[in-house]
């Protein structure tokens, strides 16, 4: 299988306080990666650097395989919904138009398949009669739907989420895994939560990320491992019904 990106020794900081340090990761095609980890921990920050917005104090990373694609082409990213201005006038079908838009020219024309492709995105989210609303007007599920559709419009390889369950309706909560399952059979997908009973449910591997990050193949992680990555969750579980057990210990 073929990576896509892959981190080596990545040390990250602002104002000279290390957030991350030696980091260690490879996210390969198909991947559907969990990561999980205290607050305060660095996850957000792992998430910046992989999509460029914060440069590593030392290591690297590699982009593998982007055929001359810019990385805000190779990885589409969903934000914090707390990070977004919803007093911004911009409209949904713009939104998502300007997943399409290089930094260097947002306001290039846009081709008719361009704009076909908008639409037949938001009816797949279920949003297409919003396509003329500004996003001040939208609720939680309908703002995360209109972003999630300029995450992927310009089909990356990987797609990454950034706590997409926070202030959302439970209607696109329910529906969000069963649409990530099926952009997951064609690009890797990394979702940061604290829900997670239900990431462990559909993720393949779990990143457990406080300070370090501690990569596990798999989607079940034992209360030993967890002790030893100083994660404050003692217990994942996965059966037919997703579960967790949470319990505080030092870290």
């Amino acid at each position: 299988m073929k990576s896509i990106l892959e981190l080596k020794l990545v040390t990250v900081g602002y104002d000279h306080e290390i957030i991350l340090k030696n980091i260690d990761l490879k996210i390969y095609e198909n991947d559907f990666i969990g990561v999980i980890g205290p607050n305060g921990g660095g996850k957000t920050t792992l998430v910046k650097a992989i999509i460029g917005l914060i440069k590593p104090i030392s290591g690297k990373i590699i982009y593998h395989n982007n055929k001359g694609k810019a990385i805000e082409k190779l990885i589409g990213y969903l934000p914090q919904i707390n990070q977004i201005d919803k007093k911004f006038p911009i409209s949904v079908k713009d939104v998502v138009l300007s997943g399409l838009s290089d930094r260097k020219n947002i306001f290039k024309r846009f081709t008719k398949s361009q704009i076909s492709m908008v639409y037949e995105l938001l009816e797949q989210m279920g949003i297409q009669n919003l396509a003329a609303k500004n996003i001040g007007m939208l609720s939680g599920g309908e703002l995360q739907r209109t972003f999630l559709c300029r995450a992927i419009i310009s089909d990356p390889r990987l797609l990454i989420l950034d706590e997409p369950n926070t202030f959302v309706d439970n209607k696109f909560e329910s529906d969000l895994y069963r649409i990530l399952k099926v952009l997951n059979e064609k690009m890797a997908v990394m979702i940061v939560s604290h829900d997670v009973g239900t990431i462990t449910y559909y993720v393949k591997t779990i990143a457990c990320v406080n300070r370090e990050l501690h990569y596990h193949q798999s989607n079940v992680i034992s209360q030993q491992q967890l002790a030893a990555y100083n994660c404050p969750i003692q217990v994942i579980a996965h059966g037919d019904v997703p579960h967790t057990i949470l319990q505080q210990h030092e870290h």
